[in-house]
C-alpha cells in the first residue's frame, strides 16, 4: 500500500488582531445606557493594552447597567485579551444586542477553542445571516468545515470571502488547503501560489504547495519546494518527512529513507514520522525493517486508523507472521474504528425500500479507491460486464451496482478502464471529498442492502464507514485478502483454495466461500501473441520476476539464489517500479553478491508502460512467485503471456493465491510444499524444455477456459452468494 503520509502546515490567526474591531463596536454605539465617557474610557484603555483595567471597569459597568449589551461585550472582549473565560459575558451580550454580528463570531472562536464545532458552526452562520458581507466570519466557517471534513461548503465559504478580502494571503492559504483535501491538487497549488505572490516569507504556504505540486504528478517541482523549506527550518522534522514522502514519489527510494531516518532522529516521539519512515522501508525492500517502525508508530498513536491498516497491510510482505497475532492486530483496529465513532452510533435502521427488498431486486454497493488502471479494476472489469447481462429473477428482480469511488483524483472522468467500469453500474458516485459521517449516510440514504469493500486496508480504504454500518450487510472481497478487523463486516468473500477448513481462524469476519475462485480476470487489451520458448534460442532458461521490491524479502532471494546456484546457466529478470533507484538497484545487486550472485546473472528493469511490461514477460521461461506475499496479477499476466508461474503457498489466505489461481488451471505441479520442493520443482521444468515449450503455446487458451476468466459463470456464483447473504442477514440487520 503506498500510504503517503503527510502534514500540511495550517496558520490560526492571532485572537488579539480580530478584537479591534468589535472593542471599537463595543465602545461606540449610541443606544448604550452606559454614558459615552465610560465607553471612550474603555476603548482607550483597549488600545493601551490595559486589558486587566479595561475587565474590572467593563464588569463594574455591567453590574451597574445588567440590561445593557454593550457593557457586557466590552467586558468579554477584556476576557477575550486575556485569554480568560468570556464565555458567559459574551453569551449575555448577545442576548442583549441580537443583530450585533460581532457577538456571534466572537462565541464561534470560544466554541472552537473548546472543540465543539457544531456550536461554533451554528454561530458564525448566525453571524452571516445577521451580516452576509462578514469576510472574517466567511474565513472562520470555512476553517470549522475544513475541520469536519465538509471540505467543499468549506471551500464555498472560503471564496466568499475571498471575493470580500482579494489580497489576503492568509485566505488563498486556506483554500488551498481544502482544494488539496478535495483532492483537487493542481486547483489547490494555483491557490497557494496566490498566497505566496502576496507573502513572498510564507514557509507554511511553500511547504503546502510543495505537497499539493507532489499530488498532482509535478514530482521535481515538489521536491525542490519541500527541500527550500527544509532549508529554512532545519530542525522540522515534519518538513524532512513530507519531503522524504516527496522524494519516494519521485522514485528516489533510497533518499527518501534517509530523509524518513532523519525525521525520526528530530522528532523520535512524533508518530507520523515512524510511519513514513516505515512506508518508506517497505517500498525499498525491506519490510522486515518497516515493521518495528510501524508498531512505534502505532504506539505514539494508538487510535489513528491509518497506522493500524499500515501495519496489517505491511505485515503481508514480512515472513510469516502467527495466525493468532494477525487476529490481534486486526481486532485492534477494529477496536479503534469503535472507539473513533466517539458518541455516534452505528445505524441500526434503514430506509423502507431496503427492508422490503425492492421487489427482489438487491442494491449492492461497491467501495474503493482503485477503479482504474489498477488491479482491483483489471479483476472487476469483466464481472461488472457480467452481472449487467445477467437474467432478471421472477418478478422483475435484479442486482443493481452502486459505486463509491474514493480515488482522490475525483471528480473527474478518470482513465479509459474508470470510464469502461462507469457502463456497467447504476449509479457512480465521486465520494473522496466526503467525510466518513457523510458518506455513511449517503450509503444508507442510497438504500444501499449489500455494501462491498474493496479496500481493505490499502491506500484509499473508508473502512471506518462499514464501523458505522450504512448497509444491513456487508462484506470484504478482492482488495485485501485477510480480516478487515471489523464485527460490522458480515463476511469475507474468498474460495476454498485461499481459505481452507481452519482458515476462520485469522478472521474476525465470517467466510463466503465462493465455489471455485474468488477472482476472474480480465484479459489484457493489448494484442500480443504468445511466442516461442526463449530457452530454446540458447543461453539457459529464463527465470523472472514482476513484483514490487517489499516481496523481496531475504528469504525468498536467498531461495531464488540456490536456483541460481543449481542451474548455471539460467538468468533471472527482476522488474519493479523502485528498480529506477540506482541506489535501490545496487542494494539489490549487493544483497544478491552476498548469496553468491554474480550481477552478470541478473537484469534489473524498471516499471514501464502495460503492453512493454506484457512483452517483457513474454521474455522469460518461468515466473518465480514471492512469498508469503505472492503475486496475484502478475501471475495471471504471465500465464496470460504463456509463462507459467512457480508458487509456494504458507499459511494466510493470501499467501495462497498462486495455489487458487493454479488449481483452477489445472497445473498443480507448479504449487511447491515447502522450499526443497520449490527448488526441486524450479529444477525439473527447466530441465524440461520441449513440455515448458508445449505448455507455453496452449497455456492462454487454457486460462481462457478455466473459471478464472469465466465471467458469466463467475457473475452467477458471486451473485448467488450475495443474495444468500441478504437473506441470511444477521439478526437486527433489518
Amino acid at each position: 500500500m503506498a500510504a503517503l503520509r503527510h502534514t500540511r502546515v495550517m496558520v490560526r490567526k492571532a485572537r488579539k488582531s480580530s478584537l479591534a474591531g468589535t472593542a471599537a463596536a463595543a465602545t461606540t454605539a449610541t443606544t448604550s445606557r452606559v454614558p459615552q465617557a465610560d465607553l471612550v474610557q474603555l476603548f482607550s484603555l483597549f488600545n493601551a493594552g490595559r486589558h486587566a483595567e479595561m475587565e474590572a471597569t467593563a464588569a463594574a459597568l455591567a453590574r451597574r447597567h445588567p440590561d445593557d449589551g454593550q457593557a457586557w461585550k466590552a467586558w468579554g472582549i477584556a476576557l477575550l485579551a486575556q485569554r480568560k473565560d468570556a464565555l458567559a459575558a459574551l453569551q449575555r451580550a448577545a442576548v442583549l444586542l441580537p443583530t450585533d454580528a460581532e457577538l456571534p463570531s466572537n462565541l464561534g472562536g470560544l466554541y472552537v477553542a473548546q472543540g465543539r464545532l457544531d456550536d461554533a458552526a451554528a454561530c458564525y452562520r448566525r453571524a452571516l445571516a445577521l451580516q452576509p458581507g462578514f469576510a472574517a466570519a466567511h474565513s472562520k466557517l470555512g476553517d470549522v468545515l475544513g475541520r469536519q471534513g465538509h471540505w467543499a461548503e468549506a471551500a464555498g465559504h472560503l471564496r466568499q470571502a475571498l471575493a470580500l478580502q482579494p489580497g489576503t494571503a492568509r485566505l488563498h492559504f486556506q483554500l488551498g488547503n481544502l482544494l488539496a483535501d478535495l483532492g483537487r491538487p493542481v486547483d489547490a497549488a494555483a491557490s497557494l501560489r496566490q498566497a505566496l505572490a502576496l507573502r513572498p516569507d510564507f514557509p507554511e504556504a511553500l511547504a503546502n504547495l510543495g505537497l499539493a505540486l507532489g499530488a498532482a504528478g509535478q514530482l521535481d517541482e515538489a521536491v525542490a519546494a519541500l527541500q527550500e523549506v527544509v532549508g529554512q527550518r532545519p530542525a522540522d522534522a515534519l518538513q524532512h518527512s513530507n519531503l522524504g514522502n516527496a522524494l519516494l514519489a519521485a522514485g528516489r527510494i533510497d533518499d527518501a529513507v534517509a530523509r524518513q531516518q532523519q525525521a525520526v532522529a528530530l522528532a523520535h516521539g512524533l508518530a507520523r514520522v515512524h510511519g513514513n519512515l516505515g512506508h518508506a522501508l517497505k517500498a525499498a525492500g525491506r519490510p522486515e525493517a518497516a515493521l518495528p517502525a510501524l508498531r512505534q508508530a502505532l504506539a505514539l498513536a494508538p487510535d489513528e486508523l491509518a497506522r493500524h491498516s499500515a501495519l496489517l497491510f505491511t505485515q503481508q510482505y514480512a515472513p510469516p507472521v502467527s495466525a493468532a497475532r494477525r487476529r490481534v492486530d486486526a481486532e485492534r483496529f477494529g477496536a479503534a474504528a469503535r472507539r473513533a465513532l466517539g458518541t455516534a452510533q452505528p445505524f441500526s435502521d434503514w430506509p423502507q425500500a431496503v427492508a422490503a427488498g425492492l421487489a427482489g431486486g438487491l442494491r449492492v454497493g461497491l467501495l474503493s479507491a482503485d477503479l482504474r488502471q489498477h488491479p482491483v479494476g483489471f479483476f472487476l472489469e469483466s464481472v461488472l460486464a457480467a452481472l449487467a447481462q445477467r437474467p432478471t429473477l421472477p418478478g422483475g428482480g435484479r442486482l443493481t451496482r452502486h459505486v463509491y469511488d474514493n480515488h482522490a483524483a475525483n471528480p473527474g472522468p478518470g482513465d479509459a478502464l474508470t470510464q469502461r467500469l462507469r457502463a456497467h453500474c447504476q449509479c457512480w458516485r465521486p465520494v473522496h471529498g466526503l467525510d466518513d459521517a457523510s458518506l455513511a449516510a449517503l450509503i444508507r440514504a442510497d438504500g444501499i442492502q449489500v455494501l462491498i469493500d474493496l479496500a481493505g486496508h490499502t491506500l484509499g480504504n473508508r473502512l471506518a464507514v462499514l464501523a458505522r454500518r450504512p448497509a444491513p450487510v456487508q462484506a470484504s472481497w478482492l482488495g485485501y485478502c485477510a480480516s478487515t478487523g471489523l464485527a460490522e463486516v458480515d463476511a469475507a468473500i474468498v474460495d476454498p483454495w485461499i481459505a481452507p477448513p481452519g482458515a476462520e481462524a485469522a478472521f474476525v469476519e465470517p467466510l463466503l466461500r465462493l465455489p471455485e475462485t474468488f477472482l476472474c480476470f480480465t484479459p489484457p487489451d493489448q494484442a500480443l501473441p504468445v511466442g516461442p520458448l526463449p530457452a530454446l534460442t540458447g543461453g539457459g532458461v529464463r527465470f523472472g520476476s514482476f513484483n514490487q521490491l517489499a516481496k523481496l524479502n531475504d528469504a525468498v532471494l536467498a531461495l531464488w539464489s540456490r536456483i541460481l546456484v543449481a542451474l548455471p546457466a539460467s538468468t533471472l529478470v527482476l522488474q519493479s517500479a523502485g528498480l529506477q533507484d540506482p541506489a535501490l538497484r545496487q542494494q539489490l545487486l549487493g544483497r544478491f553478491a552476498g548469496l553468491g550472485i554474480a550481477a552478470a546473472r541478473l537484469q534489473l528493469q524498471a516499471a514501464m508502460p502495460r503492453a512493454d511490461y506484457l512483452a517483457a514477460i513474454a521474455q522469460v521461461d518461468i515466473v518465480l512467485d514471492p512469498f508469503p506475499y505472492p503475486g496475484g496479477t502478475t501471475t495471471l499476466e504471465a500465464l496470460w503471456m504463456g509463462v507459467p508461474v512457480l508458487s509456494l503457498p504458507g499459511a494466510t489466505a493470501l499467501s495462497r493465491q498462486g495455489l487458487s489461481i493454479l488449481q483452477n488451471l489445472g497445473l498443480p505441479d507448479w504449487v511447491a510444499a515447502d522450499e526443497a520442493d520449490y527448488l526441486a520443482l524450479a529444477q525439473h521444468h527447466a530441465g524440461n524444455l520441449a513440455a515448458l515449450a508445449a505448455l507455453r503455446q496452449g497455456l492462454r487458451q487454457r486460462l481462457l477456459a478455466s473459471p478464472l476468466c469465466d465471467a458469466p459463470r463467475f457473475a452467477g456464483h458471486l451473485e448467488a452468494a450475495l443474495r444468500g447473504l441478504w437473506l441470511g442477514r444477521p439478526a437486527g440487520a433489518m
